[in-house]
């Protein structure tokens, strides 16, 4: 089902570059503006110049942030500081981490970063999770009409139960890797380079049963897709005959030891008339609430730690800044029955369904509209933020949440609905800049 491909990919110069964390980068969509400047200030050839460059006062139609990426890639491919793969290759990329201290146990994330040919959802070839945003939608046209380029892979999941893709990869990948550097976070990142016809071949006939779920980057698929139709209305070619009619993908097994999904909290503001009390009183309704008081250590850890206790249950944490918090736990998972009609069971028994529907928009009026907009709603992945930002009185209170289960992300995909935004929190993130694939 799935058509996955070699390509000659666009690279860093290792002759140039002998530490790629120098040049290479986060997604651009979890970098904030400090962050930014940081990396504009690393290296003169940071990959951000080119994926997330800086807006000035004085840009203009002909001279803009995505005017100057196209500007910046030309040149370092004239200068060589990015050169060409010289023959079509796969790429399986590795991430060696830990996630809490240098005690804890060492994962490894292994997966292919290949072509993938785009086909429109409907297809049920390549299947979505999340809702996406106009504007980030925009932001990458915008860029891939100045660059013709895909900076980035988009982050993909399929199902191998027999192992089989993971064996040739964990064989391709015996010996020490063609590029490894260790990013700021201290994750490894480790490449190898495999281009002998005869494996490709095999990788690829591996795929064509398989259909891919979207992980992470779904603004950039649907991105990808909208580029690909308005430039055969403007060539007038067929779908299916030119290099614009794939994007690249770093494809991962969903058995995958390596595979982690982190939670993203809810922090709330600028809601008239809050009142702790008020809003108890009205969640017990549904919930059963438990309000539970911190004798020492981390708040945000204790908290946590409480809602990764979690078996079957639906369970919450609400926090307005005081040494206690409320534990909220579902009645009955089937209210939500009577609440949404038109979505499958998967859909609605999601926690962020129940916290968005049954709390954020049915006690806080904070619905769709008010969600895209964050007029009274802030994500974070960070548990600490999460409490930090209340206790402070930046925000009213906040709401924790545990993480989003692979298997619901399958079920969702296959009942081709999609998750509320913000749900799923991939970790470690790819990196950008290990390889680029430029399809003009």
């Amino acid at each position: 089902m799935a058509k996955v491909v070699p390509f000659k990919g666009l690279r860093y110069n290792t002759e140039k570059f002998k530490d790629l964390d120098m040049v290479t980068a986060p997604p651009y969509d979890i970098i904030s503006a400090e962050e930014q400047q940081e990396l504009y200030n690393k290296d003169e050839y940071n990959v951000i110049r080119l994926d997330y460059g800086m807006e000035f006062e004085s840009d203009d139609s002909d001279n803009n942030k995505y005017t100057r990426s196209a500007a910046y890639l030309n040149k370092w491919i004239e200068e060589q500081v990015l050169v060409f793969e010289d023959e079509p290759a796969f790429y399986i990329y590795e991430q060696v981490f830990q996630l809490d201290t240098e005690e804890s146990p060492t994962h490894s994330l292994k997966g292919i970063i290949s072509l993938v040919q785009l086909e429109e959802f409907s297809k049920k070839v390549i299947l979505p999770h999340e809702e996406t945003l106009k504007k980030a939608k925009r932001d990458r046209l915008d860029l891939m009409e100045a660059t013709k380029t895909n900076m980035s892979q988009i982050y993909s999941l399929y199902m191998d139960p027999d192992q089989a893709i993971a064996d040739i990869i964990s064989e391709c990948s015996d010996g020490a890797p063609d590029i490894s550097f260790t990013t700021r976070e201290n994750v490894i990142q480790n490449i190898w380079i495999i281009k002998d016809p005869a494996i490709i071949n095999v990788i690829s006939k591996k795929f064509e049963n398989k259909q891919l779920f979207i992980a992470d980057g779904h603004h950039r698929y649907e991105t990808a897709l909208n580029y690909r139709n308005a430039r055969h209305e403007a060539d007038g070619t067929e779908i299916g005959t030119q290099s614009y009619d794939y994007t690249m993908m770093m494809l991962v097994s969903m058995d995958d030891s390596g595979l982690f999904v982190f939670p993203t909290h809810r922090m709330i503001k600028n809601v008239k008339n809050f009142s702790e009390q008020l809003t108890i009183s009205m969640l017990t309704d549904d919930f059963n609430a438990s309000k539970i008081y911190f004798t020492e250590g981390d708040f945000a850890e204790i908290i946590m730690t409480k809602l990764r206790n979690t078996v079957d249950e639906k369970r919450f944490a609400f926090y307005t800044g005081g040494n206690y918090y409320y534990l909220l736990e579902l009645k009955d998972v089937h209210i939500m029955d009577d609440l949404i009609k038109d979505k499958s069971n998967a859909y609605k028994y999601l926690d962020v369904t129940i916290l968005h529907k049954l709390i954020l928009e049915k006690y806080f009026d904070i619905d769709d509209a008010s969600l895209a907009n964050q007029d009274h709603l802030v994500y974070t992945r960070d548990a600490s933020d999460a409490v930090n930002c209340v206790k402070n009185g930046d925000y009213q209170c906040s709401f924790l949440i545990n993480a989003t289960k692979i298997s619901e992300i399958k079920d969702i995909s296959l009942a081709n609905e999609k998750m509320p935004q913000k749900s799923t929190y991939f970790w470690p993130k790819l990196i950008t800049g290990i390889v680029i694939n430029k399809f003009d």
